[in-house]
């Protein structure tokens, strides 16, 4: 994955409104998801590898596997936005799933999800949570709007 950083040199940054995340069955039909609140860190670190040997002064490490993640996202709980996706949940089928930046920039991966409702307190919104089990992913594509 090529990721040119300066087409962000241009841009005092980017707010988040506007952001929005997405499943699908076969990655031709998508269904927002409604009342997202919160994303999570996309992407993972990767796995160090040591190659230190006798020879060497200190510790030598190279880039290994990068590593997958459980992604939760946080959202309102609206009725249609839960019920849709509590019909789904804990299936174990391997949903498409996009992250899409106000800028066009998306975040794409396949995982499994489940859903549960988060706790309760008084004068709060009734949220729930959505918990994918990458596995495979993400990767991050510009949008072919960017100069």
């Amino acid at each position: 994955m090529l990721f040119n950083l300066q087409r962000f040199a241009a841009v005092a940054g980017l707010a988040s409104q506007g952001t929005k995340l997405e499943y699908s069955e076969d990655g031709t039909k998508w269904n927002e998801v409604g009342g997202v609140k919160t994303i999570p860190d996309l992407g993972g670190s990767p796995q160090t590898i040591d190659v230190t040997t006798l020879s060497s002064q200190r510790q030598e490490s190279i880039e290994g596997l990068q590593q997958n993640q459980s992604l939760a996202f946080q959202c309102v709980y609206k009725g249609d936005n839960f019920t849709a996706l509590a019909a789904l949940s804990g299936n174990h089928k391997q949903y498409k799933w996009k992250v899409t930046f106000p800028d066009g920039t998306t975040s794409t991966f396949t995982g499994s999800f489940v859903i549960k409702t988060d706790s309760l307190s008084t004068n709060a919104a009734l949220t729930f949570t959505i918990t994918v089990t990458v596995s495979d992913g993400p990767y991050f594509a510009s949008s072919s709007n960017q100069a």
